[in-house]
């Protein structure tokens, strides 16, 4: 028996994918999730310290929807001063029945999007209402997919931006205004960006850079950067006057928003309030006033990956996209 597996270029997945498609997947992906009806060990690392980076593991199977596969993505800080992506990924899916491999696929756009997606959800399920000013902590290619999903679930009128480098300031504002059409507001410090509605931190700090005092009340926080043991973007204090949503509870105390206060002893996993995906499905509340500061700690799930290559693959297949290779 012949066995052949597709294999899918970024140029391909781009070609099949949009946030709409992918913000759809994800909710639903949380809502299994809030149903334990995923079966997601907490992803796996080894860590590169002679330079500066890790490799992660992800695998990952919904039970209804009869899907599998696993994620192979690195962090690399550095990358960017060598002209590449601080973040790769390969993204496997594998046949249920058999187990064999039915397609391999660039996963560096899968995660952008997906991560982005994630953000928009709890937005969608934790922000008020009445949201309509977004402030961005970071402009790289995370804080684009972020803003990219957040105005897909929230009317923004204005954006709030602040960099140490101007120059990536002019290409996020340049970039973001061909698909985001509202006000972009430099500011001077994060303090004057955390005056907003909707917060988004992505950067790879290990020093938190929002200061509790800076945050008002009823702000939601998109805590993204934090994703692996030791990162901090936000002050301690910060989670001790929040409502915090974490995506997997495991996940996140090792390496999440909440991994430094937590080994610190400065909140214990009884400060969480819930998991996205309980929020999704309706198993817990999310915001319970519009006084609330709302924290979403996002480490990046499997089963967030899984449902978009999911789509990529569907897709792909229906369109005749990608290179069929033979495996054995």
């Amino acid at each position: 028996m012949e066995m052949d597996v597709l294999w899918l270029d970024q140029s391909d997945v781009r070609s099949v994918i949009d946030m709409p498609l992918t913000l759809s997947a994800v909710e639903n992906g949380f809502r299994e999730h809030g149903l334990k009806k995923v079966q997601m060990p907490p992803k796996s690392y080894l860590y590169f310290e002679k330079h500066n980076g890790d490799l992660r593991t992800m695998p990952s199977f919904m039970e209804e929807k009869d899907i599998a596969g696993v994620k192979i993505v690195n962090v690399h800080p550095d990358n960017r001063e060598k002209g590449l992506p601080t973040v790769m990924a390969v993204i496997v899916l594998n046949s249920t029945e058999i187990g064999a491999p039915l397609a391999i696929m660039d996963g560096t756009h899968v995660t952008d999007m997906r991560t982005g997606a994630a953000g928009g959800v709890a937005a969608k399920y934790l922000a008020r209402k009445d949201s309509h000013i977004v402030g961005m902590v970071g402009t790289g290619g995370q804080a684009r997919t972020q803003l990219l999903a957040l105005s897909e679930v929230m009317d923004i009128e204005e954006v709030k931006i602040t960099c140490r480098n101007a120059a990536h300031c002019d290409s996020f504002e340049k970039d973001m205004q061909k698909v985001v059409s509202c006000d972009f507001t430099r500011k001077e410090s994060i303090k004057n960006v955390c005056d907003c509605d909707v917060l988004v931190t992505t950067t790879p700090v290990r020093e938190p850079v929002v200061k509790a005092e800076w945050v008002h009340e009823g702000t939601h926080i998109n805590a993204i950067g934090a994703d692996a043991m030791g990162k901090q973007e936000l002050e301690s204090s910060l989670m001790k006057k929040a409502r915090i949503i974490v995506d997997d509870i495991i996940q996140a105390s090792h390496s999440g928003e909440v991994n430094v206060p937590l080994s610190q002893g400065i909140i214990s996993e009884s400060d969480f309030h819930a998991e996205l995906g309980e929020v999704v499905a309706g198993v817990k509340k999310g915001r319970l006033s519009d006084d609330d500061i709302t924290i979403f700690d996002s480490t990046g799930l499997a089963v967030q990956d899984l449902v978009t290559a999911n789509i990529v693959y569907t897709k792909a297949v229906e369109l005749g996209i990608g290179t069929k290779m033979k495996l054995f």
